[in-house]
């Protein structure tokens, strides 16, 4: 297999991914997408079958308490999404609950499967 990695607008994942891949990751901004369930729904469009979604996320948490080098970091507080936030979201696209990973010291990731 071939992994390739694009950096690019999320919100034009199914023009820059054309051909149906097995994994996307979306790490530290669906926070702030304006429409997170029209997101999903274009990564459900690029994913095959029973692919993968990763959404990693900023543990709610106030912003002052993640510090890197002494500094608070990401977004604040109150844009901060619990992964049951995201579930709802997530799920009604076509999506099911894979497993919670939790990625010290800040961060969690969700992981959901496409619906066949």
């Amino acid at each position: 297999s071939v992994l390739k990695w694009i950096t690019a607008d999320a919100r034009d994942i199914e023009q820059l991914i054309p051909e149906q891949v097995d994994f996307v990751l979306i790490a530290n901004t669906f926070h702030g997408v304006p429409d997170q369930a029209g997101l999903v729904r274009a990564v459900a469009k690029t994913l095959k079958p029973l692919g993968l979604f990763a959404v990693v996320n900023w543990h709610q948490l106030p912003r002052e308490q993640t510090t890197v080098l002494g500094r608070p970091r990401g977004p604040k507080t109150d844009m901060r999404m619990p992964p049951e936030a995201v579930e709802v979201v997530v799920e009604p696209v076509g999506f099911g609950f894979s497993r919670l990973v939790d990625l010290p010291p800040y961060h969690y990731g969700v992981v959901f499967e496409r619906s066949t």
